[in-house]
């Protein structure tokens, strides 16, 4: 089957592209930048098998032809980079990105888009009837719904799967995680860390992922977790241990999101504007429906501490971790 991966140079674009090789389909990888994807995929999959194209999903320019003749069109992409000067904010590119893609695929012909996207938030405020979030919820959470309402308008038989925390080496949420956990000699838990979530192993979402292509679940959403249900501040206390540092802990009785997303990307040397999105949605529990994808899609789920004993070992394949 022909299939086009986005994102293809991303953390999980690199790892679907080769899982859909293996399963015999013929692949074409989407970038801006052919040479980035190239060499994501060199690391795991021989880049000769994979057909790379250029095109950018923010102008549109490239997209009839990457998408002509593919029957699965996979949508991988977050406008979470840096915001350059006078740019606009990331929920407006992401419309304008799912929109242009929407639009180019509607034109090829393409049967399916399978998109991965966040969770849909339950807390009070948010209007399930249509869709629309108050401003109580994460402005994140909702460009991601935003952008899978555009995409599978646009192709009935279109798939979305929605996660929370990806367990990971190359997960930016996983690796802020172990960075606080490897840099802050105490970890000070704002009132967030009562929250709870159930992250996902790279595996199983790479394993659900590669499903959907041929799956009967076309025209829905289906909510993804891992085997575990954790509040952060257990998920921080299991990679510690993990990790084999020790870690002790104060609660702080509020959240302050603003500032206290400012000194987390100052302890683990990362852009603001890439943690205060993923802090903001840290509003209360971030929970899958039960609709038992793992099922559905034929994937036996591994634990939180598999994943985490995973993603370590492949992290330290590249970079070493304190106190490991």
């Amino acid at each position: 089957m022909p299939i086009l991966v986005t994102g293809a140079s991303g953390f999980v674009g690199s790892l679907l592209v080769p899982r859909l090789l293996a399963a015999g389909h013929a692949v074409r990888a989407l970038g801006r930048d052919p040479q980035r994807v190239l060499e994501a995929l060199e690391d795991h999959t021989d880049p000769d098998e994979v057909e790379i194209v250029r095109a950018d999903v923010l102008l549109g320019s490239g997209l009839d032809w990457a998408l002509s003749g593919v029957d699965v069109a996979y949508y991988l992409i977050h406008s979470m980079e840096s915001i350059p000067a006078g740019g606009a904010p990331f929920a407006e590119r992401e419309r304008l990105a799912a929109g242009n893609f929407a639009a180019a695929a509607t034109r090829a012909g393409v049967g399916r888009i399978v998109y991965l996207g966040g969770l849909v938030p339950r807390w009070e405020g948010l209007s399930a009837a249509d869709g629309q979030t108050t401003p109580s919820s994460s402005p994140h959470l909702a460009s991601r719904e935003q952008v899978e309402r555009i995409l599978l308008a646009a192709v009935p038989d279109s798939v979305a799967l929605r996660a929370s925390i990806v367990i990971g080496a190359r997960s930016r949420s996983f690796r802020l995680l172990v960075r606080l956990v490897e840099r802050l000699p105490v970890l000070a838990l704002p009132a967030w860390q009562r929250f709870h979530t159930q992250p996902i192993d790279q595996r199983d979402v790479i394993e659900m992922l590669a499903a959907c292509a041929v799956a009967p679940v076309g025209g829905r959403s289906l909510e993804i977790g891992g085997r575990d249900v954790l509040s952060y501040g257990e998920m921080l206390h299991r990679i510690a241990e993990l990790m084999l540092v020790n870690r002790p802990a104060i609660t702080l009785g509020v959240n302050m999101t603003a500032i206290a997303g400012r000194v987390v990307a100052a302890i683990v040397a990362e852009d603001p504007e890439l943690v205060l999105p993923l802090m903001e949605g840290l509003q209360g529990d971030l929970l899958p429906a039960d609709d038992h994808a793992d099922e559905l899609l034929g994937v036996r789920l591994h634990s939180f501490d598999s994943a985490v004993e995973r993603a370590l070992a492949e992290w330290e394949e590249y970079e070493p971790l304190r106190a490991r």
